[in-house]
């Protein structure tokens, strides 16, 4: 069953921008990706890097430590599509972001 949980504010995530956010201390990186909300784990397969701190282009983010490139919709990875990040569903309700703890991992 699904458990949605808000984590922020459409207003607090601007378009082409991440950030960390941690429902029920599950670590969580949302982004903004050109109005679609998306969430996927925040630590990079490679070396745990801070996905939430990590550069959006094209529907992917980029881990800030090694470079290393994930899709946000299917949280593969762009090296080896078979080794991913866990990818969460986000629901937009009333101008607030909600992310499902129960999915992604």
């Amino acid at each position: 069953m699904a458990n949605f949980v808000k984590v922020a504010e459409v207003a607090d995530l601007p378009p082409g921008q991440g950030m960390v956010v941690e429902p029920e201390g599950t670590p969580i990186a949302l982004f903004n990706v050109e109005g679609e909300f998306r969430a996927i784990g925040n630590s990079c397969i490679h070396r745990g890097g801070p996905l939430g701190e990590g550069t959006v282009e094209e529907g992917k983010v980029t881990c800030p430590w090694h470079a290393w490139r994930f899709d946000l919709a299917t949280g593969a990875s762009e090296l080896d599509p078979s080794a991913k990040v866990p990818v969460y569903s986000v629901e937009v309700r009333d101008g607030a972001v909600y992310v499902d703890v129960t999915a992604g991992g």
